[in-house]
C-alpha cells in the first residue's frame, strides 16, 4: 500500500528525498516500456525540468503516467522539487500538474530538500490523508 508516487531521473535527487521520508512509495519507471498503474489515491512527488519554462517542465514519463485514466483519477495532490536558479520557474512542474489535474499543490522543495522539508512533508502527508479520511 502506498499513498506516494514519485518520478526520479537518473540524477536520483527525488529518489533520495523520497527515501529520506521513510514512507511507502511507488516509482514511475524511467523506461517508457514499463508502466505503473496505481491501486489507490496518491500524492505525486515530481521534479521540474526545462529550465523553468512551462514547456518541458513536467517529465515525459510523468505526462504518460497521468494520461492513464486510472492514474489521473486517483491523483489527490502534488509536491514538486526544483532549482531556485530558475526564479519564477522554480518547481514549475507542480504548478502545471496542479492546474491541469485540478488538485492541490501541497509543497515545493529545492533539489534534495532540507531536513526541515523532510519533516514538513512527512507531517503534511500524514495530515492530508487524515483530512481525506474525515471528508470521505
Amino acid at each position: 500500500m502506498s499513498h506516494l508516487v514519485y518520478f526520479s531521473s537518473t540524477s536520483e535527487n527525488t529518489l533520495r528525498f523520497v527515501e529520506r521520508l521513510e514512507l511507502p512509495a511507488l516509482r514511475i519507471p524511467l523506461d517508457f516500456k514499463q508502466r505503473l498503474i496505481v491501486p489507490e489515491p496518491y500524492i505525486l512527488i515530481v521534479p521540474s525540468y526545462g529550465g523553468g519554462g512551462i514547456a518541458g517542465a513536467v517529465p515525459a514519463q510523468v505526462i504518460r503516467f497521468l494520461n492513464n485514466p486510472t492514474n489521473h483519477s486517483l491523483l489527490r495532490g502534488v509536491i514538486a522539487s526544483g532549482n531556485r536558479n530558475f526564479g519564477e520557474g522554480f518547481c514549475r512542474a507542480g504548478d502545471v500538474i496542479a492546474q491541469k489535474c485540478q488538485v492541490p499543490y501541497l509543497y515545493r522543495f529545492e533539489l534534495l530538500g532540507t531536513e526541515q522539508d523532510i519533516e514538513n512533508v512527512r507531517k503534511g502527508v500524514k495530515e492530508f490523508w487524515q483530512r481525506q479520511k474525515l471528508s470521505a
